[in-house]
């Protein structure tokens, strides 16, 4: 294993601290790297058996992720255990409003009662870093609402602190792009349908497989737009014809370029004022 940088030996004796004062861990986990980092260093300081890793196979999810959390936890020897919520069965969260994750959240940690109930000791834990304080986040009031414990947030590790630790702990998706749930590609007050939600999967992965790694479909109800990185708007803009094909294929009536470019939580700009008066 290669020398570790100052900065981030003084985070891990920190998180090591955070961990080791607690018995057990039950881990909320996407397959994202926050989480996984979190779940990861439950395992390495706390041990395989008081270290178990939750994840929801919900319609939100993409299925290549689910896959990849498969796959981590059997490369590190971690417990998974699998439940299955239904939000879409959710009259607060299918009708999409603003505050769509908090209902999201509220499913997940309520039907992890169940995992608590067998582990009583342990904590449960989600992969919240010191950097999401910084957007809006309904999801952090039903954590705090459930007191699901954030030891990345705790220890005031930042998202490229936690890449970085990652990258020295050579976990396979350190460098991955972030993937948020599919719901949060469809605009607010536009209902979360489950024919929408395979549309936008299906739409990015025939991206990625066009040469897109970091890509979003975007899901206006009759068409679909698509951001990818600024400097990589020319090389998609060469293959709009193909692209529009392959949407109109998927349902899509019409395929639109975003020419701003990706930006990570883009529609979040539509409720700005509606955030900033409720904070």
């Amino acid at each position: 294993m290669p020398e570790i940088a100052e900065n981030l030996a003084l985070t891990l004796n920190k998180l090591e601290k955070w961990y080791s004062q607690r018995k057990g861990s039950i881990v909320a986990f996407s397959g994202g790297i926050d989480s996984t980092l979190v779940l990861f260093l439950a395992r390495k300081y706390q041990g395989k058996s008081n270290a178990i890793g939750v994840i929801s196979n919900s319609e939100s999810l993409k299925k290549k992720d689910f896959e990849l959390a498969q796959s981590v936890c059997r490369d590190f020897d971690i417990h998974l255990e699998v439940i299955k919520t239904s939000e879409l069965e959710e009259e607060r969260y299918n009708r999409n409003p603003v505050d769509r994750c908090y209902f999201c959240k509220e499913h997940l940690y309520s039907d992890l009662s169940k995992i608590v109930e067998k582990y009583p000791d342990f904590d449960v834990l989600n992969g919240t870093n010191f950097d999401d304080f910084g957007d809006y986040r309904p999801g952090l009031k039903a954590a705090a609402k459930f007191r699901i414990n954030s030891p990345m947030a705790d220890c005031e590790v930042s998202k490229e602190e936690l890449r970085q630790i990652a990258r020295y702990f050579n976990l396979p998706n350190w460098d991955k792009p972030a993937s948020p749930c599919l719901s949060s590609r469809i605009p607010y007050h536009h209902a979360v349908t489950n024919k929408k939600l395979r549309q936008i999967e299906d739409a990015e992965n025939m991206l990625n497989e066009m040469g897109f790694s970091n890509v979003r479909v975007r899901h206006y109800d009759t068409y679909g737009k698509i951001e990818v990185p600024k400097e990589e708007l020319a090389q998609l803009f060469l293959l709009q014809d193909k692209v529009t094909e392959k949407f109109s294929a998927l349902g899509f009536e019409e395929c639109v370029i975003d020419t701003e470019g990706l930006v990570s939580g883009k529609l979040n700009r539509a409720i700005k004022d509606v955030v900033s008066k409720s904070n």
